[in-house]
């Protein structure tokens, strides 16, 4: 069955639900789940987590996967958080070998930058004052 749109109307973002795990620079590990990534991690980033991600200061994000289905995400990080942590550093390392912050530059001011081709538009020219 097709759906049709009013006019002006715009179908919405499908939901997505995450699992992610953060680290200390000491690799100690906690594993989450959120419907929202980048606030969650912010959280966690601003020292706003639990006493366990405070106390270790567990904020680099290492690792996240999206799903669809909340119940599915809420699986995974039970099914995760039942692994020995070999299991767990394999899996990180698999996807960020480097333990690289997934999430650095979250939150920051963006700064804009125009670069301009050579002979892509009329106007103010540099040097040109």
């Amino acid at each position: 069955m097709l759906m049709k749109l009013m006019p002006g109307a715009s179908v919405a973002r499908e939901r997505r639900y995450y699992v992610y795990i953060m680290a200390s620079k000491s690799r100690v590990l906690y594993i989450g789940v959120t419907g929202f990534l980048m606030a969650r991690v912010l959280r966690h980033k601003a020292v706003e987590g639990g006493a366990f991600t405070r106390k270790y200061c567990v904020h680099r994000l290492v690792y996240y996967r999206g799903f669809q289905n909340v119940g599915d995400a809420i699986a995974r990080e039970t099914e995760m958080k039942k692994w020995r942590r070999e299991k767990k550093v394999e899996l990180i390392c698999a996807e960020n070998p480097t333990w690289e912050d997934l999430a650095a530059g979250w939150g920051e001011a963006a700064m804009m930058r125009v670069s301009r081709k050579a002979g892509s538009s009329p106007g103010f020219q540099p040097g040109s004052e």
